[in-house]
């Protein structure tokens, strides 16, 4: 779990947690945070946004397959929870397993977006919004490279990261959401944690590594230490 003490900064200074922020997680989380914002108040239509294939190929909406990723639905608890998991669990994996790895992280989301727009192609995994599966495919990763971090849900259970994944597709079906965006986060998440952890463990071969073109948007970016994120 993450220190506590980084929650009470946050209560404490929200400016100044907000600017201690890693910049992926930060940016990922502020744009999908605003895009609610402006669809509330419909200075954006929510239609304006989603993923529609025969709309981007048909009438050259490309914009759609960028803004699909920035809409997590509308003001509600499932919304709340998602933006939670950006700050939580994006930022734990951004300053853990990522720490002063901007580049790599920035690939894995950048791979993570093209493997959902790939698969949202095929009729079955059709959906409309992949701000979800997006984050669902973050939360993958984060129990994988955590497997044994203590976790609490709701302070009610107590439980192993390896399981949240799980755990997020079953508060889905209680709370009467789809199944299928938090599927396809994990069927990405998994795809991805294969590619650059497990296949390069057994092989030693990378078929993932980080393309030359991705390190000069990060070279200007902070790097961040190990030390902000605890686990129990």
């Amino acid at each position: 779990m993450a220190d506590p003490t980084d929650r009470s900064a946050a209560m404490a200074d929200p400016a100044r947690y907000y600017k201690s922020l890693p910049p992926i997680s930060k940016a990922y989380g502020t744009l999908c945070f605003f895009t609610t914002v402006l669809v509330q108040l419909h200075i954006l239509d929510d239609h304006f946004l989603i993923l529609y294939y025969p709309w981007v190929f048909k009438k050259f909406e490309v914009w759609r397959l960028f803004t699909s990723f920035f809409f997590l639905g509308p003001f509600s608890i499932n919304f709340g929870i998602r933006l939670l998991m950006i700050a939580r669990y994006g930022v734990m994996l951004e300053k853990g397993a990522f720490d002063k790895r901007t580049a790599d992280f920035l690939w894995a989301m950048i791979f993570g977006a093209i493997s959902l727009l790939v698969v949202s192609v095929i009729p079955i995994f059709n959906t409309y919004a992949l701000g979800i599966p997006m984050v669902s495919m973050l939360v993958y990763v984060w129990s994988r490279e955590n497997p044994n971090a203590q976790i609490n849900i709701y302070g009610l259970v107590q439980l192993r990261a390896f399981y949240l994944p799980w755990v997020m597709l079953l508060l889905d079906m209680i709370f009467g959401s789809s199944l299928k965006p938090g599927l396809l986060g994990i069927m990405v998440g998994h795809l991805y944690y294969f590619f650059s952890v497990l296949h390069p463990l057994a092989t030693g071969k990378n078929y993932l590594k980080t393309p030359k073109w991705v390190y000069p948007f990060t070279r200007s970016w902070p790097k961040h230490s190990l030390s902000v994120c605890i686990y129990n």
